[in-house]
């Protein structure tokens, strides 16, 4: 079974950045999609963002257009997910997730964004 971990998560003040990592196990990212979900507190997971690792397409949702970038070094199994321009309704539990199913997802990684 893939393992995913996901790391980079933290405090951050509203307008900050922060990138994310995922680090995936035992299969090779040319071969499948890749996402990032999130789920904030009394809230259902969300889908953010969900890459094709053959051809680097991805598609975000609305409301990270054009904040966020979703990248891969294939060479090394890692995801990333890097966040600008960040506000407090992007405060949530970030999980990486294969082919983009949000039921195979990692531990995620905690990012909270405030004053």
């Amino acid at each position: 079974q893939v393992q995913l971990v996901e790391s980079g998560g933290g405090l951050v003040q509203p307008g900050g950045s922060l990138r994310l990592s995922c680090a995936a196990s035992e299969f090779t990212l040319d071969y499948y999609a890749i996402g990032w979900f999130r789920q904030a507190p009394g809230k259902e997971r969300e889908g953010v963002s969900c890459m094709s690792t053959s051809d680097g397409s991805t598609t975000y949702v609305d409301s990270v257009k054009g904040r966020f970038t979703m990248s891969s070094d294939n060479a090394k199994n890692l995801v990333y997910l890097q966040m600008n321009s960040l506000t407090p309704e992007d405060t949530a539990v970030y999980y990486c997730a294969e082919n983009c199913n949000p039921y195979a997802v990692g531990q995620g990684t905690q990012v909270t964004v405030s004053s």
